[in-house]
């Protein structure tokens, strides 16, 4: 039990010390160097490179903003998993459209549940707006044994013990989300 109240304490905290800086950037920059915020994508949303229902599947979830998208009635990009996040982007990226911000759910800031279903651990997935965080700030483990809706995944944290935690428990590889490329994706 105390064990459980220093994670969800260190959890707010970390949440808080998150949030001082976008705080303090609002205040002192102009509306127009702001990124779009994330958005829930709760309900009957699918995954816009596989078209699977994004909440009725386990593991990370994705979206992207752009500009052309925002905010006049657009929405953002929406994916099911950490892979199909990427897959879109990089094509969007090749055919020369720039995104403004790419969000994935951050497992650090989040109460998860893990699950096995056969061989694959499974985490479950979080849809609400505020499990999202933009890639600048993730830290994503490739080659580990959790899995998500598209089978090996890229899976997502903030912060820096966490990812220690999760590498000693389930293996695999850290980098930093925005140095993921198409190889990185290839290679689950």
């Amino acid at each position: 039990m105390a064990q459980t109240h220093r994670l969800r304490r260190r959890r707010l905290l970390a949440g808080v010390a998150a949030t001082v800086p976008f705080a303090i950037a609002g205040c002192l920059g102009g509306d127009d160097d702001e990124d779009p915020e994330p958005v829930g994508l709760e309900g009957e949303l699918a995954c816009d490179v596989c078209g699977m229902i994004i909440e009725d599947h386990p593991g990370p979830v994705g979206q992207i903003h752009f500009a052309d998208d925002e905010p006049e009635g657009g929405r953002p990009g929406q994916f099911c998993s950490s892979t199909c996040t990427y897959e879109y982007l990089f094509a969007e990226e090749d055919a020369g459209r720039e995104p403004l911000v790419t969000y994935l759910t951050d497992y650090s800031t989040v109460e998860y549940d893990v699950s096995e279903e056969g061989d694959d651990v499974l985490f479950s997935s979080h849809v609400e707006a505020e499990a999202f965080a933009p890639l600048s700030r993730l830290t994503v483990i490739a080659g580990s044994d959790v899995a998500g809706a598209m089978g090996p995944e890229l899976i997502p944290f903030s912060d820096a013990d966490d990812v220690d935690g999760f590498l000693e428990a389930y293996g695999g590889t850290e980098m930093a989300a925005e140095e993921v490329d198409q190889a990185t994706v290839d290679a689950l």
